[in-house]
C-alpha cells in the first residue's frame, strides 16, 4: 500500500467523521435541554455507565465533566449489575451510552435503574432501540456508517458519544457561569490551571534580587551579575533604591567589545534606563507573553518603581507554563 493510499484512508475516515458530527446538529431536539436542565437541578450527581468502547467514552465525558464544575461518577454497567449499583444515590440521574441500546448489560441495567426512582438518560444512535424507549430522555448521535472499511469498528458511533458528552458538559459550564478563575481552582496542578492562577510574585520570590548603583565599577558589576545567575543586574537609585535601569550579560558583551578604556567604566555607563518591568500581582502567563514580544529571557518586577526581584524565562519552564 502506498503513501497515497494511507493519505487517502486517513482523509476517508475523517470525512466520514466530520460528516457524522454534522448530522447530530439537526437530531438535537428539546430532550437535550431538558437534560442539561435536570443535570444542573439535581442535588445529586451525573452517573455515566457503558460497556466497551462506550465504556471508555463515558470515563472521558465523567472527566470532562468533574473538571468543569458538574459532579460526575463512572459506573461500569457490566460492574453496575453485579453489585457497583450500590455508588447510585437517590438523587443521581443515570445516563447510558450504547451505539445500538440493545447491549445485555444495558438491558439488564436500565430498568433497575428506572425502578428505583433514578432519572434515566440515554446516548444511542438507535432511537427505537430498547434503551431509548425505556429513558426518561435520549440524546440521539445518528450514525450513518462506521468509518473503518468493514463498517465494523466504533469509530464514527464513539466520536458522536464524545461530541454529545461534550455538548453536555460545555452547555452546563455555561449554564454555571463558569469562569477561568473556576477553571484554575479545579485543576490546580497542571500546566492550564497555572496559567490561570500563577502570578509573577509566586516565581519571582524564588530568586536573588542582583542590584548596583550607577557608580558600581565594571568589576563589581561583573561579579554581581556571575554571582545572582540571572543573567542581569538592576540599578538603583543610592538615596531611594528606586529602580533607574537594569544591565544584562548582552549590554556588557556589547561594551566590552567595543572600543575605548574599559577599567573606568560604571554601571551608568551601560545601563537601559528604559528596563521591562512588570508588576508583582499581574499572571503569570502575561510575562512570558511580554518576553516573547521583546525576545527577552527576563523581567523586572517592579510597582510605583520599587524593585521586587526578577522573574526568568526559566521559571516558566519549570512550572511548565511554557
Amino acid at each position: 500500500m502506498t503513501q497515497d493510499d494511507l493519505l487517502k484512508i486517513a482523509a476517508k475516515t475523517i470525512k466520514i467523521e466530520a460528516d457524522t458530527l454534522l448530522d447530530m446538529i439537526p437530531a438535537l431536539n428539546g430532550d437535550f435541554p431538558k437534560m442539561v436542565n435536570a443535570v444542573f437541578q439535581s442535588p445529586g450527581r451525573l452517573v455515566i455507565s457503558g460497556i466497551g468502547k462506550s465504556a471508555i467514552i463515558a470515563q472521558k465525558i465523567v472527566a470532562t465533566l468533574n473538571s468543569t464544575g458538574t459532579p460526575a461518577l463512572f459506573l461500569h454497567a457490566a460492574d453496575a449489575i453485579h453489585g457497583d449499583l450500590g455508588m447510585v444515590g437517590s438523587h443521581d440521574i443515570v445516563l447510558c451510552i450504547s451505539k445500538s441500546g440493545e447491549t445485555s448489560e444495558i438491558k439488564v441495567l436500565a430498568p433497575i435503574v428506572k425502578s428505583r426512582g433514578n432519572l434515566l438518560a440515554a446516548i444511542t444512535s438507535a432511537p427505537d432501540s430498547y434503551l431509548a424507549r425505556n429513558s426518561d430522555l435520549v440524546l440521539h448521535t445518528p450514525v450513518k456508517m462506521e468509518a473503518d472499511p468493514n463498517n465494523l469498528a466504533p469509530t464514527s458511533s464513539t466520536t458522536a458519544q464524545m461530541a454529545m458528552g461534550d455538548a453536555l458538559a460545555t452547555a452546563l459550564l455555561a449554564l454555571r457561569g463558569f469562569s477561568p478563575g473556576d477553571f484554575a481552582r479545579y485543576h490546580p496542578g497542571g500546566a492550564l490551571g497555572k496559567q490561570l492562577y500563577l502570578r509573577v510574585s509566586d516565581l519571582a520570590r524564588e530568586n536573588e534580587k542582583p542590584a548596583v548603583y550607577p557608580n558600581t565599577s565594571l568589576t563589581d558589576l561583573l561579579l554581581e551579575i556571575s554571582s545572582k545567575r540571572l543573567g542581569m543586574t538592576a540599578v538603583l537609585n543610592p538615596d531611594t533604591n528606586k529602580l533607574l535601569g537594569v544591565i544584562t550579560d548582552g549590554d556588557l558583551r556589547r561594551m566590552l567589545s567595543g572600543a575605548g578604556e574599559k577599567s573606568t567604566v560604571k554601571a551608568s555607563d551601560i545601563m537601559n534606563s528604559a528596563p521591562k518591568t512588570i508588576k508583582p500581582d499581574t499572571m503569570a502567563i502575561k510575562a512570558l507573553n511580554k518576553m516573547k514580544e521583546y525576545s527577552i529571557t527576563q523581567l523586572i518586577v517592579s510597582e510605583n518603581e520599587e524593585y521586587m526581584g526578577v522573574i526568568h524565562l526559566h521559571d516558566l519552564l519549570r512550572e511548565g507554563i511554557v
